[in-house]
């Protein structure tokens, strides 16, 4: 019996780590990816390293888009982008 609630403070850090930290870790994970996959043409987005475009087109095949920006076309992969602008500024106001 001794050894069993030695362990338990272990169990019970490893249930905290999960919960506060890999649980909501890989639910970020799971949307970002749903977000990345619902993109389409014409959506107004913004990339990780803060750059406001619209997707002119969209790669399936090496999961990449081109996004038109005021200097011009560039080629984004993905997961590259951040948010979508066009949904966020239609959404109703809370």
């Amino acid at each position: 019996m001794e050894g069993l609630g030695s362990m338990l403070p272990f169990v019970a850090m490893f249930a905290v780590v999960y919960f506060f930290m890999i649980a909501p870790q890989m639910k970020r994970a799971k949307q970002e990816k749903k977000f990345a996959s619902e993109l389409k043409r014409g959506d107004k987005v913004i990339t990780k390293s803060g750059m406001h475009g619209k997707v002119v087109d969209l790669n399936d095949k090496d999961s990449s888009c081109v996004i038109e920006t005021l200097a011009g076309k560039i080629k984004f992969d993905r997961s590259a982008i951040s948010m979508e602008m066009s949904r966020k500024m239609n959404a109703p106001a809370k």
